[in-house]
């Protein structure tokens, strides 16, 4: 399977927010009548069914595992968000069929189904993927922003495991574990030899029980990590001062999102009063979440305009916009992104920078411009299908692409993890495209430091940024902190 999972206990995004991910908040129902027999009488239909009677054992769910399959093809048909061919459909999930091992008429027919189902989806893009009933069950606990685990948002990547985003303060996070990095074995055992469920299964535990995993690294090779697992609580905004400025760091867009960058901004100003003099919104390696939760926290930033619209294969448009008000006021903004920012973060990132609401600063983001909707299938698990792509409010969609910021600070960071048009499959556009400009490129070296350890560059900058009082006086400071 190629969609991406939240380790422990949950889907990424599967309610809760991928890599990074947008997901409406909407759950599809079942198909009585999944294939007419016109569509059953078609030759794919007909070659696909063959090859599925010779590998599958004639057990009591035959029958029933062929109309699970055809309930999944006739989604896909209907709801993907391009209209794909059946005889392309048909291949990938031939494809699965024939990487099966086993004795012909022998395999469960459960396996040979699901094996078709993960090579149908997950041949489609990076998000898009079959959940099984165990998986789909699992993912049902992202929705109260508490479960165990790791913390980290991981996708199979030619039969490795690969870390899309560890979360902040999670057990993944303190070990060190990156964007990019791939997980070759657990416990000394290959992830070559097993599949994504089978990885997910061995990498859960008991909190407080140790797992080691093997971790591949670009320009560094193999290594060794043990970490130990923990109830991960999602705390979707943190919050700090420094100085006569607010920090909000927003780490997951979820059920609670909202409330909480509202109670931030109180205690803030709470503790300001008249001083505060403006606001960092820190979004990187925020990996999305909930498309309204975006919208909402997008709502507070602004007095009104559109913040983003969603379109489907027909054309259909969904359209949101500002209606609440910005609850800072006017005070000036700056957002931080990198390329761990993705879907929810960039709606937010990208409608703020569209709208000449904030000055976004870091790296340029993930690039996921995807939406993706939970399919429950009648005849057990779900699918994960990708079903529309958001736009921002200049026209602009950022699929493939990502949103590049008004001040590009380079570091280190700029050269380590994938973005979304490195992932196979992905899904590319010829959308409007802000290009980056070498004028606005800083080192992140000049930067001061900040944070509460004092170790984060780029929140040093967007301080000095937002305490400057203009870009021209922040370059100057910028430049003049070379000879100190």
């Amino acid at each position: 399977m190629s969609f991406v999972v939240f380790l422990l206990f949950t889907l990424s995004n599967s309610l809760t927010g991928c890599s990074g991910g947008t997901t409406m908040a909407r759950v599809v129902g079942g198909l009585n009548a999944p294939f007419g027999n016109l569509q059953q009488s078609t030759m794919d239909y007909q070659r696909f069914e063959k090859i599925y009677r010779q590998l599958a054992a004639n057990d009591t769910a035959r029958a029933t595992q062929l109309r699970h399959f055809s309930d999944a093809y006739h989604r896909v048909r209907a709801e993907y968000v391009h209209a794909i061919s059946d005889k392309k459909l048909i291949d990938f999930a031939i494809k699965g069929l024939n990487a099966i091992e086993g004795r012909p008429g022998t395999i469960p027919s459960e396996i040979v189904i699901e094996a078709a189902l993960d090579s149908m989806l997950s041949s489609l893009d990076p998000h898009s993927g079959y959940m099984n009933p165990q998986e789909f069950r699992d993912s049902q606990a992202s929705t109260s922003g508490e479960f165990g685990g790791l913390g980290i948002e991981i996708k199979m990547t030619d039969g490795l495991i690969e870390i899309i985003s560890p979360m902040v303060d999670t057990p993944a996070y303190q070990a060190g574990l990156k964007s990019g990095d791939l997980i070759t074995h657990v416990n000394g055992n290959s992830i070559k030899q097993m599949s994504l469920g089978s990885a997910v299964r061995r990498l859960r535990g008991k909190p407080g029980s140790d797992v080691r995993i093997t971790i591949r690294r670009s320009g560094v090779g193999s290594f060794l990590v043990t970490i130990t697992r923990a109830i991960i609580k999602v705390i979707p905004v943190k919050w700090h001062i420094e100085g006569n400025i607010g920090v909000v760091r927003i780490t997951r867009f979820n059920l609670r999102s909202l409330n909480a960058l509202e109670d931030a901004v109180r205690n803030i100003r709470s503790q300001l009063g008249p001083t505060l003099a403006g606001l960092v919104v820190d979004l990187r390696n925020n990996p999305g979440g909930l498309l309204n939760q975006s919208v909402a926290i997008t709502d507070a930033f602004l007095s009104q305009g559109k913040i983003v619209s969603v379109r489907d294969r027909e054309g259909e448009m969904r359209r949101f916009d500002a209606e609440n008000g910005d609850i800072t006021g006017g005070l000036p903004i700056v957002v931080l992104i990198n390329r761990g920012s993705a879907s929810a973060s960039e709606i937010v990132a990208g409608a703020l920078q569209d709208h000449r609401r904030a000055t976004l600063m870091g790296l340029r983001s993930f690039g996921k411009g995807s939406v993706q909707t939970i399919a429950p299938l009648d005849w057990d698990g779900a699918l994960r299908l990708t079903t529309a792509l958001y736009y921002l409010p200049s026209g602009r969609t950022i699929q493939g692409a990502g949103i590049d910021p008004d001040l590009v600070v380079l570091g280190k960071e700029e050269t380590e993890g994938k973005r979304e048009a490195d992932l196979p499959n992905a899904l590319l556009t010829t959308g409007q495209v802000r290009k980056n400009i070498k004028s606005r490129q800083l080192q992140v070296d000049k930067c001061p430091a900040a944070g509460n350890e004092k170790k984060d560059k780029l929140l040093g900058c967007a301080v000095l940024f937002l305490t400057s009082g203009s870009k021209e006086n922040f370059i100057a400071l910028l430049n003049a902190r070379k000879n100190l």
